[in-house]
């Protein structure tokens, strides 16, 4: 299985957000979305990826682009995670039915947990561009993800 392709409607699914309740498709809508994928809270590259995105989210949100966080991880280990990353993205929680959301997007890990990928979405929830790491310790620095937006809606704001 590989990572979902760009010109494809993002799949049905459901995460969990940080206070219980789902984040679905229809939460891709109306802006441009970065679903950030990793493996575990508190791994050693996943701490780096997420605080190195960490400036890029003001220029994302005034271009409308939101970028989200997603792991198998319980929702109490992405709050710790994020708490103690102080780190502002929010985190969604593959965790029950463990990986089904990563697995429609095509980035499920064959040891049970969510691959590193990156995957764009327009504000019409389709994917616009997407990349898988070819390892779980590979990291996708801020530079792929600011030229992944380029990619995906040019220098304008995301429509």
């Amino acid at each position: 299985m590989s990572v979902i392709a760009a010109d494809t409607l993002a799949p049905d699914f459901t995460l969990k957000t940080g206070d219980g309740g789902d984040f679905t498709q229809e939460n891709l809508r109306g802006q441009g979305s970065v679903l950030v994928f990793y493996p575990f809270a508190f791994s050693p590259v996943c701490t780096d990826q997420l605080q190195l995105y960490e400036p890029l989210l003001e220029d994302l949100a005034a271009r409308r682009i939101r970028l989200y966080g997603v792991s198998c991880d319980a929702t109490w280990s992405q709050a710790a995670f994020k708490e103690k990353l102080g780190v502002s993205s929010e985190q969604l929680s593959d965790f029950e039915p463990k990986g089904a959301a990563s697995a429609a997007f095509g980035v499920l890990h064959p040891g049970g947990f969510s691959q590193r990928a990156l995957v764009i979405t327009g504000a019409d929830g389709v994917v616009r561009w997407s990349y898988e790491a070819a390892s779980p310790g590979e990291l996708p620095g801020p530079d792929l993800l600011a030229q992944g937006v380029v990619a995906a809606f040019g220098d304008g704001p995301a429509a």
